[in-house]
Formats: C-alpha cells, structure tokens, sequence
C-alpha cells in the first residue's frame, strides 16, 4: 500500500497566503530552460542597452588593411567583414533593432488584437463576422509576402516593417482573445457587474481583459520570436531594415556572397537570432506551464 503524503499547517498556510502572480513566479522558476531563456534575455538587453559602453567598437568604421577581412580574434571576437567591421560589435549593436522591431510589432498586433478580439467575442453578430473574416482573409495570404508588399507601399524603413508584422500579429492576439472572452462573458461576476450599472467598456477593460491573459501573455513570448526571424527574413531579401544599419538579417545578407570563404560574417549573426527565438520559446514554454491552471503543483 502507498503512504498517503502529508501536508503540514505551515504549508498550507505559505500556500495560501501567496497571491496569483507568487504562485504563477514560483511555478515558473521550477522550469529550467525557461530560467535560462529568460537569463539569456536578460543578458540580451544588457548588451542591447549598454554595448557601447562594453565594447569600444563602431559598427560602420572600416579597417585600413589591403585585407579587410580577419577571422576572430581576440582583437575581434567574431572577425570582421569585408568591409573591416568588427562583427561582434554589430551583433551587439544589432540586437537593439531585432528586439525594437520583434518588441515593437508585437506591442501594436497586442493592442488592435485585444481591442478587434474582444469586441468580437463579446458582442458576436455583426462585430463577430466582421473580425472573423477579415483574419481570415489576412490568414490566406502568406505573412512574408504580405509585408514585402506593405514594406514596398511605404518605403523601406523600421516603421514600416513594424506596421507589416503587427498585422499578422493583430490576426493572431484576436483569435486567442475572442476566444478567450467567448468563455468568460456568461460568468456570473459579469453579469453581476451589469447588474450593478457598469458600462461595457469598463467590464471588458476590467473584468474580462485581465482574465484573458494568460494565453496571450504565452502568445506575446512566442510571437516577439516569430517577428524576429521574419524581420530577418525580409531584411535578407533586401525589403526590410535598409543597408547599412547592422541588423541580423542584413549581416547575414551581405556575408552570404562570403560564405566559403569567410564563414564566420554568417554563423555569428544567424546563431544571434537562432539562441534569441530559442530563449524566448523555452520562456513561452515556461509561462504555459506556469499559468495552466491544470498543472498546478
């Protein structure tokens, strides 16, 4: 027979007197690769923040050299390009466009997706089939090729490359949040909060909204990954951030005609945005586990 596992009062008490977002804190530490993908970003930042001041490199002098090209050093960890550059310093610099763009973006698809989802899942009817079919009419076109032709409308630029991505971002935040609102506006403390004469923005702002976000604080993680890889797809394929600004997909484009013989102008920027879209996957993955309500433990 198994021995029954006792719980003694000072447990239950510590449990009980954690709020929500302790216990969510708490299970979230439990997963490792979610403490080093958030360590890792963390770090991210820093560089992104203070890289200047770490690395005494500028990212557009060239060398003076016959050749330009030098494979890493201790000089220059990461070599330099063709042109003299020194390619950690890039990276670093780098990160600051690939996380303003990934942070961006989101942030824009978050709002028009919470504001579309919301009004869908509440209201439903008109509003409903509105916002349904128009993501699903976004949904049918591929998201590369919609913003290479938004890029090309607005001219090659940082903003317009966050307006192309917050699109396909917006699609998404509005499905999981009409969803989301669709199981939660028959809860009784709605209806209690209509009873009591509450408008209905107020209830969506402040009843239903914070109640929803536990997939999209999940969704948010994940997306932030998805815009950096296709910022750098399009920036390889010459529509995204414009030459010679040291953004990831860029660097990878200019070393790509040297990648047999200087192979180390491809490899550190594209194991840049491989070890950032890992980070923020294991964080996506460690905040599912931590807000599922099923897992709790």
């Amino acid at each position: 027979m198994s021995e029954k596992k006792t719980v003694s009062v000072e447990t239950l008490n510590e449990y009980k007197g954690r709020s929500l977002a302790q216990e969510t804190w708490r299970r979230f530490l439990k997963n490792k690769g979610a403490i080093v993908g958030m360590a890792f970003m963390i770090l991210l930042v820093i560089l992104a923040c203070s890289g200047d001041l770490i690395y005494d490199f500028q990212v557009d002098i060239t060398g003076f050299s016959a050749d330009l090209s030098e494979s890493p050093s201790l000089d220059h960890l990461f070599g330099t390009d063709q042109l003299g550059r020194d390619i950690f310093a890039r990276v670093i610099y780098g990160t600051r466009y690939s996380l303003i763009i990934g942070v961006g973006s989101v942030a824009l698809g978050l709002v028009v997706g919470l504001i579309t989802g919301s009004l869908a899942g509440f209201y439903g009817g008109f509003w409903d089939q509105l916002v349904m079919r128009a993501n699903d009419i976004l949904y049918s076109i591929p998201n590369i090729m919609l913003a290479v032709v938004i890029v090309q409308l607005l001219g090659k630029s940082i903003g317009s490359l966050l307006v192309a991505l917050s699109i396909s971002s917006a699609t998404s935040f509005a499905k999981i949040t009409r969803a989301a609102v669709m199981t939660i506006r028959g809860q009784e403390y709605v209806e209690s909060a209509y009873a009591m004469g509450l408008p209905t923005w107020k209830i969506i702002l402040k009843h239903i909204i914070p109640n929803c976000l536990s997939p999209i604080i999940v969704q948010v993680t994940l997306a932030i990954g998805s815009n950096i890889i296709s910022a750098s797809s399009l920036s390889f394929l010459g529509v995204g951030v414009p030459i010679p600004i040291p953004e990831w997909g860029t660097m990878l484009a200019e070393g790509r005609t040297y990648i047999v013989s200087e192979p180390w102008m491809c490899i550190f920027p594209g194991l840049a945005i491989m070890f950032t879209v890992l980070a923020l996957n294991l964080m996506g993955d460690g905040l599912r586990d931590a807000l599922d309500p099923k897992l709790k433990r």
